[in-house]
């Protein structure tokens, strides 16, 4: 499941397990890396490119991203991902702690 704020948090969950039982709701990476990927690009468009925003014409604003985006596509270099799989193995069990503390106080409230 995405993050929205309708798919958030144990109140998501409750109410999704108590509708069906055997799913088990998983939600994705907040910061997903294509994603950030795409964050990063828009970021630079922003501050190398659109800022400040003294365009004379709605042409200039229009041809302006196109024109950054020839020029970047020929000196880019891939960004470099610090996530590791032990950064994903360490959130894993820290989720699994959670949910197992959840589940714990939701049998002692019964």
């Amino acid at each position: 499941m995405d993050n929205g704020s309708s798919h958030r948090g144990q109140a998501c969950v409750d109410r999704i397990t108590k509708r069906w039982p055997n799913v088990v709701p998983a939600h994705t990476p907040v910061h997903a890396s294509w994603l950030n990927q795409v964050e990063i690009y828009f970021s630079i468009l922003q501050r190398k490119a659109l800022t400040p925003n003294d365009f004379p014409s709605l042409e200039a604003l229009e041809e302006r991203p196109h024109g950054f985006a020839r020029y970047y596509e020929a000196i880019a270099k891939p960004f470099e991902e610090k996530f590791t799989r032990s950064d994903l193995d360490s959130l894993l069990d820290r989720m699994g702690r959670a949910r197992m503390k959840d589940k714990t106080r939701l049998v002692e409230a019964a």
